[in-house]
């Protein structure tokens, strides 16, 4: 077979198996699969495959057909333009989440200690490490292996942070922070099951279930995060589409101030943040 033919093959494995964009999934997979970069394709697109390169690429490709996803199977998702590593234990990082990474910005200088609740990868707090320097970051997630996915990419990233693993504000008692991020499970227990297979049997759903209503995290971060945040200082959140009222109000009733809400690229309400003020 030519690599022109194995790319079709790849494509028309994938349509059948149900995976969203085949076509574009195909070809990251023989890309990662031969090492081979778009221009080398089209100058080796009617040469034979070599055999053993054959067997390597049907493995990735059965994974993607069960529905793991592509991420996970390459290894690597880029974010806020830097390079991050995932594996099922933690959520790959999504664009929309940049959004968190870009408002929480708004408010950091040099000096500042940051807090990311709910780390996962680490991939919030990495950028905002990478992106103002002189800050001091904590990732804390109750996830062991997140905490490991989250150290190596910080070292990959060339960023210094401390990571702890508990729950939530458990593992920074007695701590104060400048602004506090957070992307937490938010989605509610009920829906879970009809989310796509990719997110459903692929990425850990402790990183995924907010509880009955998607809000049981928010409720205890707001609730206890005037103990761990500095006078002036920022709480941020990712939300869910359709939850961003509801926080809201739990930071309104909780005594924050100047609270905002942003909308991503899809128009979808995704970051909403609050000033507390002692």
């Amino acid at each position: 077979m030519t690599y022109r033919d194995v790319l079709s093959d790849v494509e028309n494995q994938l349509k059948e198996a149900g995976v969203p964009e085949p076509k574009v999934d195909a070809w990251e997979l023989v890309s990662f699969a031969f090492s081979l970069s778009k221009k080398e394709y089209l100058m080796r697109m009617t040469s034979e495959v070599d055999a053993v390169q054959m067997n390597s690429l049907w493995v990735l490709v059965e994974r993607r057909a069960s529905r793991v996803p592509l991420q996970q199977i390459l290894g690597t998702v880029g974010f806020w333009g830097l390079s991050f590593s995932v594996n099922e234990h933690v959520l790959c990082p999504r664009q929309d989440t940049e959004l968190l990474v870009e408002k929480a910005l708004t408010h950091l200088k040099s000096g500042d200690a940051i807090l990311d609740l709910c780390t996962g990868s680490g991939c919030v707090l990495i950028s905002l490490a990478y992106s103002k320097k002189g800050t001091m970051g904590v990732g804390v997630d109750i996830s062991p292996e997140a905490i490991t996915v989250a150290k190596e990419n910080a070292k990959k990233n060339f960023v210094h942070v401390d990571w702890k693993q508990g729950d939530l504000f458990e593992p920074v008692s007695g701590r104060r922070f400048d602004v506090i991020v957070s992307n937490p499970p938010y989605i509610p227990s009920s829906v879970i099951e009809g989310l796509m297979p990719e997110v459903r049997d692929h990425e850990p759903r402790r990183a995924l279930d907010g509880g009955e209503d998607g809000l049981v995290f928010y409720r205890r971060i707001v609730a206890d995060a005037p103990d761990y945040i500095c006078h002036e200082g920022w709480l941020l959140f990712e939300v869910g589409v359709g939850e961003a009222a509801a926080v809201e109000e739990l930071l309104f009733n909780r005594g924050f101030s100047d609270i905002k809400c942003f909308k991503d690229y899809a128009g979808n309400e995704r970051v909403v943040c609050g000033q507390w003020i002692e």
